[in-house]
This record gives C-alpha cells, sequence and structure tokens, in this order.
C-alpha cells in the first residue's frame, strides 16, 4: 500500500521526466481522459468547487473500516479535469490526518503551476482548499 507521500514523489518523479510544458500539459489531459467516471448524481452544486473558470466537480467519501478518504470528481474542461485527476491520484485513499498533515509544495515541484493561467490557478487553489477542507470535516 502506498502512502500519501509516496504518490506525491512518485508525480513529483513523473513530471520531472518530462522536458516542457506542452509534454506536461498531456500528461495532465491522459490523466483526466483515464479518469473514472463521476456519477451524475453526484453533480451537485455543493460539490462544484467555486472559483474555477470550468465547471469542477469533487466529492468525498470515507471509508469507516480504514478511515481513509475516497475522492471521485469531473471536469468539462480537459486540462482542468486532469489537475483533478492528478489531485484525486494523489490525495484519494489517505487519512484526513495523512492529508491535513502533507504540504502541497508538491505542486510547485511538478512544474505545472507557473504555467497555468490565472483561473486555472485559482481553480487548482480551490481544488486543494477543498480537499482539505473534506479533510478537516472527515476528521472531526
Amino acid at each position: 500500500m502506498t502512502t500519501l507521500q509516496n504518490r506525491i514523489n512518485d508525480a513529483i518523479s513523473e513530471f520531472s521526466t518530462l522536458e516542457n510544458i506542452e509534454d506536461r500539459y498531456r500528461l495532465l489531459i491522459t490523466y483526466g481522459k483515464n479518469l473514472p467516471p463521476m456519477e451524475v448524481s453526484l453533480k451537485t452544486d455543493d460539490n462544484l468547487i467555486r472559483g474555477c473558470q470550468s465547471q469542477v466537480w469533487l466529492h468525498a467519501t470515507i471509508s469507516p473500516s480504514q478511515d481513509k478518504i475516497i475522492l471521485a470528481g469531473d471536469s468539462d474542461a480537459a486540462i482542468t479535469k486532469g489537475i483533478a485527476a492528478l489531485l484525486i491520484k494523489i490525495y484519494s485513499e489517505s487519512s484526513p490526518s495523512e492529508i491535513l498533515n502533507t504540504k502541497t509544495d508538491f505542486i510547485d515541484k511538478i512544474g505545472i503551476k507557473e504555467h497555468l493561467s490565472q483561473n486555472r490557478s485559482n481553480g487548482l487553489a480551490a481544488m486543494l482548499k477543498q480537499i482539505i477542507f473534506f479533510a478537516y470535516s472527515k476528521k472531526l
């Protein structure tokens, strides 16, 4: 079983092998294409991420037996969906404590943040904020 930090390290390694932003965008788009479909019933206003130019939904459940947060998501834009997929790949299956005790500076290390438009950067921050909120609310 991989830890949250292992998944972060894997993402940093995977993105660091790519030489330019176009390749990083292609990888994000591939992540988005491979994201399991989100149930239509979960695409509600409560799950809609505010602050994104695109429509992005994130939903969290918790596995009571394992105390792990399970994330699902979707977006109507390819790159934004890829960003959501990356965050889901990293954070899903983590405990609330793991999420709350892990820095989000890996986003800078994978080399996409500085190339995002202001709107996408705001959306990324809003998604991270929502995942941290999920962890906080599930920990209570």
